[in-house]
């Protein structure tokens, strides 16, 4: 993984110790974080960061697509440092969101949607994971 200082200078943003703890933050979790966790989380590593600075940096990071951003937990906008084509299961019970590769799924019907230009299928699943 690229260290955070290099993902900001390749954005071409001056690396500050509060976005370097922002982008670390994102980059490190595969729990879909929203901007207010990933808050929390920064400030463990650099307290001085502020809220502005965390929505600004993961904006720039959306924009610049080396994260995603959806809104498939409930009232909130999660962030998701796969970028990759995938698809996500959100465990009822937790709250837990996972990613399930591309592949597992098979979207059929596409002809029905001739008179729309398809820019992206995503299956997102909710239940409850079997415990093993």
């Amino acid at each position: 993984m690229k260290s955070a200082i290099s993902i900001l200078r390749q954005c071409g943003i001056q690396p500050t110790p509060q976005r370097i703890a922002v982008v670390e933050s994102v980059l490190i979790s595969t729990a879909h974080p929203t901007a207010d966790e990933i808050l929390v989380f920064a400030r463990k590593k650099c307290p001085t960061v502020s809220r502005a600075t965390v929505y600004n940096t993961l904006n720039l990071l959306v924009e610049k697509r080396l994260i995603g951003m959806q809104a498939i937990r409930e009232g909130a906008v999660v962030f998701d440092p796969n970028i990759q084509k995938h698809h996500h299961f959100i465990d009822e019970d937790t709250g837990d969101i996972y990613d399930i590769p591309w592949d597992q799924f098979e979207v059929r019907g596409r002809k029905a949607f001739e008179d729309f230009e398809i820019l992206d299928v995503q299956v997102i699943m909710r239940g409850k994971r079997r415990k093993k």
